[in-house]
């Protein structure tokens, strides 16, 4: 029965966007073909009274996504970040998704805390404000701690998230399943597969137990790191639907004029958020997957403050090879190299052509580079970009869709601050410290020495693996030589000391 009710609430879907105002500001902001314009009409208009009417008070966009649910919530905030693919003006509206949602009321909060501590907030706090920030998932309220004083952020969730999250889950996996029917050729994007890693992406944000983890780790991982602080988890004050941490004071990273009036850089603070995120992506392989400007705060002496660590992304150390590989080939504009790359990691077809697939990806770079930043197009951009993965028969890699669209979110934020920004210059000298020490021939002995570490680890076992296989093969009557088992039972542990992955990583660069 999922099946009609997940069409409902597509058609409403459409018919919010229509009621609210909303289609024809979105369609005007990517600029879409008039083939697209009628067919989004033709759909919308005769359902248009089917839609939810949303706050009135809100922008169109905005109040659509809002009376839709979290899912779409989620949708927004990464486009809100992106003023140069939907506009200046619906970015700042979008922005209101970051961190400004209708609030629950704070007695919800304290009785969800009562509940999943199991002590009363009054013996917990000695005060306990309104929220203080709301999102899609949870919100936020400014507490004092009743032994110390210690003033703390106290995270809670929405009352019922996790079945509004089913709900809307379940309506896209319909979408993407309709989609591949109706579209064969968009298969290769695989649509129900993206939408498996976000389904695992948000029930990852749904308990913050695991939040509370990836905050620890990433504080232990970025504690060196000048200009960068991560807030102290409370772990006696955390649970599945609560996590407590330290206060963090700072200007909002989308207020340029509070930015501006406490003398910092944005200069500066545009690449350092970059660099931060480079950093964090190629040296550790564990990097903060939601970095819009709802969740980063700027101090009073230029430090970003990072916080909501519901959704983290990890890169294996293969990945990340390649990663820094393409990317360091861009920065010098050797597109060969960058092709090369692409077909060595198995990320296109091995019967495509590399010098055409090169010169695609010149077209994609080279007005990055020969033009100000102000005036490239990265909706154009983008659509052409989709054209060349679709030429060359390039599929989605969900393994790192995650990586993709964190680094397109991080580059907007980096660019919200400084439009004349250079990406290049800003990830040059990153990219080339993790080629130099990941890469060359320091690389080379330290994977050696890894390796040995895992053939060493199985030497206790040795014994037997090579008695069991034997026994296994002397019954089905195929005993390989033995010349052979030392090379067989090398390379298996090579294998297990190895690792790859795999991903478009074009898209990164946008």
């Amino acid at each position: 029965m999922r099946g009609p009710i997940n069409l409902w609430r597509l058609i409403r879907t459409g018919a919010t966007f229509e009621r609210s105002g909303a289609m024809s500001v979105v369609l005007d902001a990517v600029d879409a073909p008039r083939p697209v314009r009628i067919a989004a009409r033709i759909i919308g208009r005769p359902f248009s009274f089917l839609g939810y009417e949303g706050d009135a008070k809100m922008p169109p966009v905005t109040r659509a996504l809002t009376a839709l649910g979290p899912a779409y919530i989620k949708f927004g905030q990464i486009l809100s970040t992106r003023p140069d693919v939907v506009g200046e003006e619906l970015a700042a509206q979008l922005r209101v998704l970051q961190d400004k949602l209708p609030p629950f009321p704070r007695e919800a909060a304290r009785k969800a805390i009562e509940d999943e501590l199991g002590v009363d907030p009054d013996g917990l706090f000695a005060t306990f404000s309104e929220p203080v920030a709301a999102a899609s998932i949870a919100q936020v309220h400014k507490a004092a701690l009743a032994d110390t004083g210690e003033v703390v952020a106290v995270k809670v969730l929405r009352p019922g998230i996790e079945r509004a999250f089913r709900r809307d889950i379940d309506a896209f996996y319909f979408a993407a399943r309709f989609i591949e029917f109706v579209s064969p050729a968009s298969r290769r994007l695989r649509p129900v597969d993206v939408i498996a890693h976000f389904e695992g992406v948000v029930s990852g944000e749904l308990d913050l137990r695991l939040e509370a983890a990836s905050a620890s780790e990433f504080a232990a991982n970025t504690e060196a790191d000048d200009g960068f602080r991560v807030p102290q988890v409370k772990w006696f004050l955390s649970g599945r639907r609560v996590m407590t941490l330290d206060w963090v004071e700072g200007a909002a990273m989308g207020d340029n004029a509070a930015i501006d009036a406490a003398g910092i850089d944005r200069v500066e603070l545009s690449e350092r958020v970059l660099q931060l995120f480079l950093n964090h992506a190629l040296r550790d392989g564990f990097f903060h997957g939601d970095m819009h400007q709802g969740n980063l705060k700027v101090a009073a002496d230029g430090a970003i403050l990072a916080y909501d660590f519901g959704i983290m992304g990890h890169i294996d150390a293969y990945t990340r090879r390649v990663y820094a590989e393409i990317l360091y080939g861009f920065i010098r504009r050797d597109y060969k190299r960058v092709a090369e790359v692409h077909f060595e990691a198995g990320y296109v077809p091995a019967d495509r052509d590399v010098d055409e697939f090169a010169r695609a990806l010149r077209a994609v770079g080279e007005p990055i580079f020969g033009m100000d930043a102000t005036r490239i197009s990265m909706a154009r951009l983008l659509a052409y970009l989709f054209e060349v993965t679709e030429r060359f028969g390039m599929e989605t890699r969900t393994e790192l869709i995650l990586l993709q669209r964190t680094m397109v979110v991080v580059e907007g934020v980096a660019r919200s601050l400084n439009p004349r920004m250079n990406i290049w210059h800003a990830a040059k000298p990153v990219v080339e410290d993790y080629i130099k020490n990941s890469i060359g021939p320091r690389a080379v002995v330290h994977d050696l020495q890894e390796t040995a570490k895992v053939i060493a680890r199985f030497g206790p076992r040795l014994p037997g693996l090579v008695e069991g296989l034997l026994v296994q093969q002397t019954q089905s009557g195929q005993v390989a030589k033995p010349s052979l088992w030392p090379v067989r039972l090398i390379w298996g542990a090579l294998g297990v000391a190895g690792g790859a992955g795999s991903v478009a990583l074009v898209v990164l660069l946008l």
